[in-house]
């Protein structure tokens, strides 16, 4: 019977440290309209709506100037601009412009990275 016990106790101690120390999986809203959108027009409808965009000197982006895959685009966003809520990177000639959306919270840096599927070669505009 101590056996059987033991056993039970030492696996349901293993089970509870795999869902313990289990990676998680953050799963944010997605803006489903704007990353559907056909074209950049329409992205920029759904995802800011409306309000004024406009280049600015306090965005870096760090892109290949001839990527060797199209589909593992490497893309880093700088920014130094306080208060910032959100970027977006949009490939404008893809058939589904809006690439990646990241929501910023004070601790979130200064800083986003990832990697793009690129159709087409696309201008950079901060």
């Amino acid at each position: 019977m101590e056996m059987k016990r033991r056993r039970f106790v030492t696996m349901a101690l293993g089970a509870a440290a795999t869902v313990l120390l289990a990676p998680m999986r953050v799963f944010a809203a997605r803006p489903q309209k704007a990353f559907d959108a056909n074209s950049m027009d329409l992205v920029l409808k759904e995802q800011f709506a409306g309000a004024d965009i406009t280049e600015s000197a306090d965005i870096n982006i760090k892109a290949p100037d001839i990527a060797e895959n199209g589909a593992v685009v490497p893309i880093t966003v700088d920014f130094d601009i306080p208060g910032a809520e959100a970027v977006s990177i949009i490939a404008e000639n893809n058939p589904n412009p809006l690439a990646a959306s990241f929501a910023l919270t004070d601790a979130s840096g200064k800083s986003v990275s990832t990697r793009i599927k690129m159709g087409k070669t696309s201008n950079r505009r901060p």
